[in-house]
């Protein structure tokens, strides 16, 4: 089984950008995008074999999240259900036969951190919910987390310590996430592996000179990390400041 993630930035801009060319290449059995930025009717997505589940902001042209898959879940949740997280279209989660996958844009803590507290409770939340799922069935959560977890997951990581996405607190949630029973699927195939991001600032030739974080994440349960065949960054391909990572397993 092939998944793939990919922070589209506006999947509006992202389809004129070879979005779908990408989409079929790849041909992922479920296809995850974050940041979607748009409302329901604003734009026809054809994909055909595909399923199609979207989890709409309120606020126009802000966050949201896709899911399209080749075979139909059992049941499909948006949210946490509660009304803080609902609005922004963060959380898309779909049940299988074997796992749960869980779709993920993680709130940004800003640049000032006046969101750092609730991103603090976020990931609270967010582990709760999957260890919730995880009593039940394996889960597969992805997205863009918004944190680079350790100083191999970003270029200057001296010079960014305490920015918002490398805070000493965004990261100790991410180390608490994987104790309590889930493997970085990435880091769990290529441990020691350096320069490998999955996104870059749009400065000039920041990308080009791999200046960037990885922030975007496959993040399986220990009970399925033997399955994992490989988990892949596709650095290569553009048309958004986020490049695509996939995750290939046994399933």
């Amino acid at each position: 089984m092939k998944l793939v993630s990919w922070n589209v930035n506006g999947i509006r801009a992202c389809v004129k950008k070879g979005f779908i060319d990408y989409f079929k290449e790849v041909d992922a059995d479920i296809f995850c995008i974050q940041e979607s930025k748009l409302q329901e009717g604003q734009i026809e997505l054809i994909l055909d074999g595909y399923h199609q589940y979207w989890n709409y902001a309120l606020k126009k042209g802000y966050s949201g999240t896709a899911v399209f898959t080749k075979k139909e879940p059992i049941s499909v949740h948006y949210g946490l259900g509660d009304e803080e997280t609902e609005p922004e279209g963060r959380i898309l989660t779909l049940e299988y036969e074997g796992f749960y996958l869980v779709n993920v844009y993680t709130p940004n803590s800003k640049r000032d951190l006046a969101r750092l507290p609730y991103r603090l409770e976020w990931e609270d939340r967010i582990r709760e919910y999957l260890l919730g799922l995880d009593e039940i069935k394996p889960v597969i959560m992805c997205g863009d987390l918004n944190v680079a977890h350790n100083a191999i997951d970003l270029k200057n990581a001296k010079s960014n310590r305490g920015n918002s996405g490398f805070t000493d607190e965004e990261r100790e949630r991410m180390t608490s996430l994987l104790r309590s029973g889930f493997v970085d699927a990435f880091r769990y195939k290529y441990p020691e592996v350096e320069g490998a991001y999955t996104w870059w600032s749009y400065m000039a030739k920041v990308r080009e000179r791999n200046i960037g974080w990885r922030i975007d994440y496959f993040i399986v349960s220990e009970k399925l990390q033997d399955k994992i065949i490989d988990s892949q960054i596709h650095c290569d391909i553009m048309g958004s400041d986020h490049c695509p990572v996939a995750l290939e397993m046994d399933l």
